[in-house]
């Protein structure tokens, strides 16, 4: 197999198929898994069904239990195995800004620098897209509950969010994969290209954006 970042980290908005990536991904490379563990939070059908009351409390159980997560990340060892993660630490500052108040996000912002100050940079970040109808179907598709309260305005500024955030981004590798017809589980033609670019060490940033393949 061809050599591969030690640290991948999948990223993208709500619906994109970011944990069905790296549990593929996971299990292709044979390594640790780190999920962020949405269902763990008992404060995110509170959110979804009233925000302004239930943000700052869903947003801080988020940010402990993800930094716990890249605390004990960074105290392993990181060249053996190769780590998986769905979820990029910076993530949680942006669901941050969307949702909480400017006192919450004060707040807020000095307990994310006390907790945040050393976690470790991936190797690469895989950044998905799609359009909001595409993560509007692929949430109805998965039947998660609370998540079907999620309105497409919010699904809107959430994309909006992301683009900005890695339009700037330069902390590590990035590839961004346009991943509106990609099916990464049953189409193995595009996940064995999405593997070859990713064994070959991307660096900067770059591009995946596969054509569908000519059957007649």
């Amino acid at each position: 197999m061809t050599e591969r970042p030690n640290f991948i980290v999948i990223e993208g908005p709500i619906g994109v198929g970011k944990t069905t990536l790296a549990r593929r991904l996971a299990e292709t490379y044979g390594s640790d898994l780190l999920l962020e563990g949405a269902d763990d939070n008992p404060f995110l059908s509170k959110f979804y069904d009233n925000p302004k009351s239930a943000a700052f409390p869903a947003q801080l159980f988020f940010l402990l239990q993800r930094a716990k997560q890249m605390q004990e990340l960074r105290q392993s060892d990181l060249f053996n195995p190769v780590r998986i993660s769905d979820f990029l630490m910076e993530k949680d500052r942006l669901f941050a800004e969307l949702t909480l108040t400017d006192d919450e996000l004060a707040l807020y912002e000095q307990v994310y620098q006390q907790l945040t100050f050393d976690v470790p940079e991936p190797d690469l970040v895989i950044y998905l897209q799609a359009p909001v109808h595409i993560l509007r179907d692929r949430i109805s598709q998965r039947g998660i509950g609370y998540e079907q309260q999620i309105e497409s305005s919010y699904l809107e500024r959430l994309t909006e969010t992301y683009v900005s955030f890695f339009h700037h981004y330069t902390n590590a590798p990035l590839l961004i994969v346009n991943s509106e017809d990609c099916d990464f589980v049953n189409n193995n033609h595009d996940y064995e290209m999405l593997l070859e670019l990713i064994g070959s060490r991307p660096r900067g940033r770059s591009y995946f954006n596969p054509t569908p393949l000519d059957l007649s």
